[in-house]
């Protein structure tokens, strides 16, 4: 084979894995058309799910623990639209170029833990949060009853976070934002669900804490779900 064939047919796996990579990147579980009822979930690694299984972060088992609660013929989608290290305007992209319909029957929104953490300027969460959530609204299909905004959890209370310079000033930073969101939830009538409390148990109880030291873990999650499916049963029906 020439040398000219071999480069094409590297350059061909080249464009094949980085098409794959980019599937990945987010979590597909069938399609609106397909399913009684459907949810969607955007947000970063907290809500993909960073150093957990595949149905272990929370959208996953928010959406079995909705099914064992749900007649055995009907079925949930989800659709999760996260990758690690997205900040509030990788969200805002990425929504823009996916294929989304816009009648999700619950639409979840955690997202902003990244803009702290790369020290980008407040004022960027404070103008593309409200977009963002006008945008969830309009996937839901215009209903801000059917959308769920999640409160940002503290890294500062994982071995990684303690490692950083300043861990009260991550947990101060946190508050900030999640003050932010929680303020203009209730000023806009939309569910506001904090979870930061529990992740503020990660020192304490190190089973919260996933095994790269920095995100929650499975079980974390699952406290997540036990704050998310009452309220999630109650919008959904």
């Amino acid at each position: 084979m020439s040398p000219k064939n071999l480069f094409n047919i590297a350059i061909l796996l080249l464009l094949l894995l980085v098409s794959c990579n980019s599937e990945d990147s987010n979590s597909l579980t069938a399609s609106p058309e397909d399913n009684n009822y459907n949810i969607l979930s955007l947000g970063d690694s907290y809500t993909i799910g960073e150093s957990v299984c595949n149905t272990c972060k929370f959208p996953e088992q928010l959406k079995d623990s909705l099914i064992e609660n749900f007649d055995e013929s009907e079925t949930i989608g989800l659709k999760v639209i996260a990758q690690t290290g997205w900040t509030t305007t990788n969200l805002k992209s990425a929504i823009e170029s996916a294929d989304l319909n816009s009648r999700y029957d619950l639409v979840t929104l955690l997202i902003g833990v990244n803009n702290q953490f790369q020290g980008k300027p407040f004022s960027i969460y404070e103008e593309e949060f409200p977009e963002l959530v006008n945008t969830a609204i309009s996937l839901a299909g215009e209903d801000k009853s059917n959308l769920i905004v999640v409160s940002i959890p503290d890294y500062a209370f994982t071995p990684f976070g303690q490692n950083r310079d300043n861990p009260e000033n991550i947990s101060a930073e946190i508050d900030s934002y999640n003050d932010f969101a929680k303020n203009y939830c209730e000023a806009n009538d939309i569910t506001f669900v904090n979870i930061t409390d529990i992740t503020r148990e990660g020192l304490n109880n190190t089973d919260l804490v996933a095994t790269d030291g920095l995100h929650p873990s499975e079980l974390a999650y699952s406290k997540f779900v036990e704050r998310l499916l009452p309220i999630a049963m109650e919008k959904i029906e």
